[in-house]
């Protein structure tokens, strides 16, 4: 999730720079579930290629990774192959962070329909940690309902959380997952309604005053359209009576 990262006991490996390494391992990891076809490979990464010059390098490239990872494997391989298929070898330890983002929501939202609220929301905070930025993905349509999908599964952990510290009276924390929310998706309202009653409650009620104002600005000038109705309401209530906010 977000740029593309390696990592072996949680450092950083150098790829290569021909991106062959990085267009593997996340063609794999994108389909963490689907084992790919051999052909598919090959027509990702050398398109327009021989066949049999392109099956090469691509044993070369599996060879050189599992040469890399043994050590931490326990002599496994990162990538296994099986008649005709390729697929990440999770068994043997190889962790993908979309995977464990979706698990932390699972578990969080778990908890949360065995009404442990605080262990959801300390799940919840887990999970937006691993979340770097969204789904890197090409063109490809499944990748692109694969980021939008966990994209919006971001989205709404967050608001969750920004919701749950308003209501602990938790103003910053609560402010702090406001505009991460934001920094996603401008156009949310409300997260700009929240941002704003945090600021009044933290004595900022400039700054909420300026949110609005923000507000406005990002939804014309995205859709030519007006806040809602319960945006404008809010304004009005810091403009003219903050302490009723």
């Amino acid at each position: 999730m977000g740029n593309f990262r390696l990592l072996k006991c949680g450092q950083p490996v150098v790829v290569p720079s021909n991106g062959k390494v990085e267009v593997l391992l996340a063609s794999l990891a994108l389909r963490h579930g689907s084992p790919l076809p051999r052909d598919t490979l090959l027509s990702l990464l050398w398109p327009n290629h021989d066949p049999v010059l392109a099956g090469q390098s691509l044993n070369s490239l599996v060879y050189t990774l599992r040469k890399q990872f043994a050590d931490v494997l326990g002599g496994a391989t990162p990538i296994l192959q099986g008649e005709g298929y390729y697929r990440l070898n999770t068994e043997a330890g190889v962790g993908v962070d979309m995977v464990q983002f979706e698990a932390l929501v699972e578990e969080g939202n778990r908890q949360l329909r065995h009404d442990d609220l605080p262990a959801a929301i300390s799940t919840y905070c887990r999970a937006v940690d691993v979340y770097q930025g969204d789904l890197w993905s090409s063109i490809d349509v499944f990748e692109v309902m694969e980021r939008e999908r966990l994209r919006a599964c971001y989205l709404n952990v967050l608001a969750q959380l920004a919701d749950y510290h308003f209501a602990q009276q938790m103003y910053s924390v609560c402010l702090d997952f406001a505009q991460r929310l934001l920094t996603s998706d401008p156009c949310r309202e409300d997260a700009h309604r929240l941002v704003m009653r945090c600021n009044v409650r933290l004595g900022e009620r400039a700054q909420a005053l300026r949110q609005y104002q923000l507000c406005t600005r990002i939804l014309r000038d995205e859709f030519d359209a007006a806040p809602e109705r319960a945006t404008v309401t809010l304004y009005e209530q810091v403009r003219l009576h903050p302490d009723s906010v």
